[in-house]
């Protein structure tokens, strides 16, 4: 039976250290030539809130060590300041690594709960994923291109425990390769704001001046099938776009196709299954 060769990154965690450094630098190389990476701050708010969101930083994850998002939680901390204010003026591009940079022991940074080969595990700065995930959800409401976006795609982790936002609009991020970025295509100025509370991680997309239409992202179709002994989740995100002054919907959009790999217990969930 033919067995698949391993790649070198999957050899040893030597390999795979190696592998890390040698993305790491090609990123590094290649930011060398993007002259317009947003980093500029105001401490003067833009007088128009386009969209505002929050993210409660410690949830019910299966049952992932409460150390952890408490560690998460420290890590967020660190991190949301280096992000608020940051302007994002027409033509550039906001890379999330750019502005928070490595985070390090020597930081302050703890060991939060990561996601890696489509497993929990732990690591140093754990809990950035929540904090693009929550940038991504904003940016979906405005006019600005994502050009930049990982998801842990093909896997569904936790159960829905108070879900607000629809699956398949996570993200997934690794210093400084797997990076999260969008673009600022309008001519519009944006600013982002992002902020931590007790419970909360806080975020919000200010303006220059108003938009003319407004976002609104949703799942549709959405239900667990079982394939060959599998369970997956199912389900189309839509992002439609409507006019302000008019209220019509200008386009409807498919942002994701949903096909995930359910791997937690799934006595609870309603399942059709497509091959009886």
């Amino acid at each position: 039976m033919y067995k698949k060769r391993k790649l070198f990154c999957e050899l040893s965690p030597l390999t795979y250290k190696v592998s890390v450094i040698k993305c790491q630098f090609m990123r590094y190389i290649k930011d060398l030539c993007i002259r317009n990476l947003a980093t500029s701050k105001s401490n003067d708010l833009l007088p128009f809130l386009i969209y505002r969101q929050r993210s409660l930083i410690r949830r019910k994850l299966g049952d992932v060590d409460p150390l952890l998002q408490n560690n998460k939680a420290i890590n967020l901390s660190l991190a949301a300041p280096k992000v608020s204010r940051v302007i994002i003026r027409p033509g550039e591009i906001l890379s999330f690594w750019k502005l928070v940079g490595p985070c390090t022991i020597k930081k302050g940074y703890k060991e939060g709960l990561v996601i890696s080969n489509g497993r929990t595990t732990k690591g140093i700065g754990g809990g950035m994923c929540q904090f693009t995930n929550l940038i991504h959800w904003m940016i979906l409401h405005t006019p600005m291109q994502i050009i930049e976006h990982h998801h842990h795609d093909g896997m569904d982790l936790f159960p829905d425990y108070g879900r607000q936002i629809p699956f398949g609009t996570g993200t997934s991020i690794a210093y400084n390769y797997i990076d999260y970025r969008f673009k600022n295509t309008t001519d519009i100025t944006f600013q982002l704001i992002t902020y931590i509370s007790k419970e909360y991680l806080h975020g919000e997309i200010r303006t220059d001046k108003p938009l003319e239409c407004k976002y609104h992202v949703r799942v549709e179709d959405e239900f667990f099938s079982k394939e060959y002994g599998q369970v997956y989740r199912n389900g189309k995100v839509f992002r439609h776009c409507v006019d302000l002054k008019t209220g019509k919907l200008i386009s409807r959009d498919l942002i994701k196709i949903n096909h995930a790999k359910v791997m937690y217990d799934v006595s609870e969930l309603d399942i059709v299954d497509l091959y009886k």
